[in-house]
């Protein structure tokens, strides 16, 4: 499984990145998590708001900084 996590590097897109690495932890399985800072690989996505979270290149949610526990749900 591969997340990306989608954004400029702006604080809720940090904070993102810190809850999905938290998730992946917890979880305890083979996940690969990319951070993707490039406007142009993000808009590829179709991506409009960030931070923005894509699971196995399938956009699951844009312009909101989930927590650990929510991120865990889409991944299971």
């Amino acid at each position: 499984m591969t997340i990306k996590v989608l954004g400029p590097g702006c604080a809720k897109c940090k904070q993102l990145e810190k809850n999905v690495q938290v998730a992946v932890k917890e979880l305890n399985q083979d996940i690969t998590v990319e951070k993707v800072t490039d406007f142009q690989e993000i808009a590829q996505y179709g991506v409009m708001s960030t931070p923005a979270l894509v699971v196995n290149e399938e956009v699951k949610v844009t312009g909101k900084v989930l927590k650990p526990d929510e991120i865990k749900q889409l991944l299971v």
